[in-house]
């Protein structure tokens, strides 16, 4: 069979085609790779260079390699946090004329790690937790969606900062089913896979000793399932109210959106008597600051981020002599929002070397330097200004921080 490149971006076969796929992945000349932290795999996985784009490459049988292809597509179109699948390479033979396993070529999420990196020094406890908050939130999106996982678990699983916390993506699709919605047996067997999986990972790494001492690893794989039922509850429960009571249905709708989450759809139906109404969410799309963020300026960030980012936004918007909400004369909050992208969210960015900025993208980048500001102007008992935090920032926190930072690769 000859070589086949199925690839979603029409760019992308030309560019695999200088790949050596006449070789079996293991043996790949370190001239091709990337050298990026990897996780555990069932599967040989490599990191590689295809023109400026870093990929992931996977082999793995034909069927199954489709199969995960179609599902990562089928997730991205649902707004799911995933790798981003570029191309199904089959049809490989190696020099002697036998044949090789087929791969699946996703693009490498920058800046994000596999849990077992994140775990080379000590991990606080305070940052696990901060790391079942994001998995939690992941596994709830996804059983939102539809998609039953069948092996949630920390190493199939990146993380990437998110202003101060995580945000977890879904890197392993291989035993996902896709249905219209998920029984509650569904969900159940998922959760109950995610405890035993994430407590057998860290009984691995306290056999290891890269575990906290205080942390056990059976509470910790608990967890998931607690911080996940508390979220699922908060986001699909039915909620009875008095009647004329509506910003009471208001309230709850706030209280979503500070979860991330916007109500797409709602059902809300008066009781025989009259005394009640009943509020049941019925379609909850997570991103609600993302989306609010890039309807604004155009900038796409972590939901973390993008909260962050806005309410800087809207604090500089109220100092601008044109910011008058309600006034049809007053400059509408789109155009304010790209002042403040064009005249202080990128000149802040872009005045931080990009040789310094390791894996960090412009908006976790702003996020520090805003934390920065907050910290000197803590200790100065007075607004020290974004100038001032940022120049701190370059010549007193970047430096000592540089050997840690992942190398920066073209995007």
């Amino acid at each position: 069979m000859a070589l086949q490149i199925s690839a979603t971006n029409p760019e992308h076969p030309a560019l695999l085609l200088a790949l050596p796929w006449h070789l079996p992945l293991e043996e790949w000349p370190d001239e091709y790779l990337v050298p990026l932290p990897r996780g555990i795999s069932r599967h040989v996985v490599r990191y590689a260079r295809a023109g400026d784009e870093v990929i992931a490459v996977k082999e793995l049988a034909e069927r199954p390699a489709l199969r995960e292809y179609e599902l990562l597509r089928d997730l991205d179109r649902l707004g799911i946090p995933a790798v981003d699948p570029l191309a199904v390479v089959t049809g490989r033979a190696g020099q002697d004329g036998d044949p090789l396993e087929p791969v699946l070529i996703t693009r490498h999420l920058r800046g994000s790690q596999p849990y077992r990196s994140m775990f080379e020094t000590t991990m606080r406890p305070a940052t696990m937790h901060r790391l079942m908050d994001a998995l939690a939130v992941l596994l709830v999106r996804l059983h939102l969606a539809g998609f039953a996982w069948g092996d949630c678990s920390l190493s199939n699983t990146l993380f990437r900062r998110d202003a101060g916390a995580y945000a977890a993506y879904l890197v392993d699709a291989e035993t996902g089913d896709l249905h219209p919605r998920l029984s509650g047996g569904q969900r159940e067997y998922d959760l109950d896979l995610a405890r035993v999986n994430i407590s057998g990972e860290l009984l691995d790494l306290e056999a290891s000793g890269a575990l906290h001492p205080s942390v056990d690893p059976v509470e910790f794989g608990m967890e998931i399932c607690a911080r996940y039922g508390d979220l699922w509850q908060e986001l699909t429960r039915t909620s009875v109210y008095p009647a004329g009571k509506y910003h009471y249905i208001e309230r709850r709708i706030r209280r979503l959106n500070e979860l991330g989450f916007d109500v797409a759809e709602m059902q809300i139906q008066h009781s025989s008597n009259g005394d009640t109404v009943t509020f049941v969410p019925k379609v909850v799309d997570a991103g609600h600051h993302q989306r609010q963020l890039l309807r604004l300026t155009g900038l796409d960030a972590e939901e973390n981020q993008a909260r962050r980012l806005l309410n800087d936004l809207e604090s500089w918007m109220a100092t601008q002599d044109d910011y008058a909400p309600g006034d049809p004369l007053a400059a509408r909050p789109e155009v304010l929002a790209h002042r403040w992208v064009r005249d202080v969210f990128r000149p802040t960015v872009r005045a931080v070397p990009l040789e310094l900025r390791g894996a960090m993208d412009p908006a976790e980048i702003y996020h520090e330097l805003l934390e920065h500001r907050w910290y000197l102007s803590e200790r100065a008992q007075h607004d020290i200004g974004l100038d001032t935090a940022v120049e701190d920032y370059i010549e007193n926190v970047l430096p000592k921080a540089r050997e840690t930072l992942e190398p920066v690769t073209p995007e």
